[in-house]
């Protein structure tokens, strides 16, 4: 045999070994993308739970909250009185500040009907510096004197709250503890259970939205500058408007969520149906009432674009939505917070009452 015809030999040899490497290195990383972004492990499949973040996890969970017990009597307001008050929450003790309207109890023909409730979520302040009796007071005063009771939630990990403070974006634990509260709101002498509205701003407009897909007893909801957009907006959008600030970019547990969830999961659109289950947005069908949304054009916290958006999805989805843009406005509405609370109050009075 020729030395010509032994190299050729040879050489088709070597081909066919290299032929066969690359292809199970391609087979192999196939099988790891696949263990990395398997629905089984996202989302739950046959005899699995449903991944802890999705909006089916919330669907299926159970919250009872529990009787709502004052800790402390505040000053009164103008026309109603304050409390510090908690409830349970998953076994945790969660305060909150409660206030109910002076006089008696609204009644009709037929008995006593009760009051309208506003549930209160509010923002991101830390928890280190949280306390229940401040910020927010303004806003709250304002549903207060128009004849609602009003409950706004600490949050667990806030103030004198038991458990560790999650963060609203990488765990459901206060979307959680707000579902717990209605339920214990509804306990409470004075109210009626038919009249609960919900209002949020920004981390606070998240939860609201997240509370009613899977929430009935949520009648009406309204939202200020609220981070209402999907979870791919929130990784895609919302951290590119962000560079400048530190809120969402950080280090720390306020914005780690967005870095945990890619390297588990992949980028939204390495796996759009991980990411579209934990979505409120992937839901509006099942949204509980009329939304009505507010935004500021210079918001520089959260993008106004996330409230336009959510606007244009509810109403693809015949959902009753209000949107107020606010131009020039800030994340807080500071320039035209009168105008937006009494919209917010006639909102709630042509729903709840």
């Amino acid at each position: 045999m020729s030395r010509k015809v032994v190299g050729v030999g040879i050489i088709v040899l070597i081909g066919i070994v290299v032929l066969f490497s690359l292809r199970e290195k391609q087979v192999n990383k196939v099988e790891s993308v696949d263990s990395v972004f398997s629905p089984e492990e996202n989302l739950g499949g046959p005899g699995l739970e449903p991944h802890p973040l999705s909006i089916q996890a919330l669907k299926e969970g159970e919250y009872p909250g529990s009787d709502i017990v004052i800790e402390q009597t505040l000053d009164s307001g103008s026309n109603y009185k304050r409390y510090i008050a908690s409830y349970k929450s998953e076994g945790l003790k969660i305060y909150g500040l409660l206030t109910i309207p002076s006089g008696p109890v609204p009644r009709s023909p037929e008995g006593e009907v009760g009051w309208p409730v506003v549930i209160f979520n509010h923002g991101y302040i830390s928890p280190s510096v949280y306390k229940t009796t401040e910020k927010y007071v303004a806003y709250q005063d304002a549903f207060a004197r128009a004849g609602y009771i009003t409950f706004k939630s600490d949050y667990r990990g806030h103030g004198n709250s038991e458990g560790d403070p999650s963060g609203a974006y990488g765990s459901n634990a206060y979307t959680i503890d707000v579902l717990n509260s209605v339920s214990s709101i509804k306990k409470y002498p004075g109210v009626n259970p038919e009249s609960i509205g919900m209002w949020g701003h920004s981390m606070g407009g998240h939860i609201t939205l997240r509370n009613m897909v899977v929430n009935k007893d949520v009648k009406a909801g309204v939202i200020w500058a609220g981070v209402v957009g999907s979870y791919p907006d929130l990784v895609e959008r919302w951290r590119r408007r962000m560079t400048t600030t530190p809120q969402p970019t950080s280090t720390s547990g306020r914005g780690r969520w967005r870095q945990e969830l890619i390297e588990k999961y992949g980028e939204p659109n390495q796996n759009p149906t991980f990411w579209n289950s934990i979505s409120a947005t992937g839901f509006l069908d099942d949204i509980s009432g009329p939304v009505q949304l507010h935004h500021g054009t210079a918001d520089s916290s959260v993008p106004i674009a996330l409230s336009v958006s959510l606007s244009d999805l509810l109403q693809e989805h015949g959902k009753e939505v209000e949107l107020f843009t606010y131009e020039g406005d800030d994340h807080n509405l500071s320039k035209n917070f009168s105008v937006a609370m009494q919209r917010s109050v006639e909102f709630f009075d042509k729903y709840l009452k």
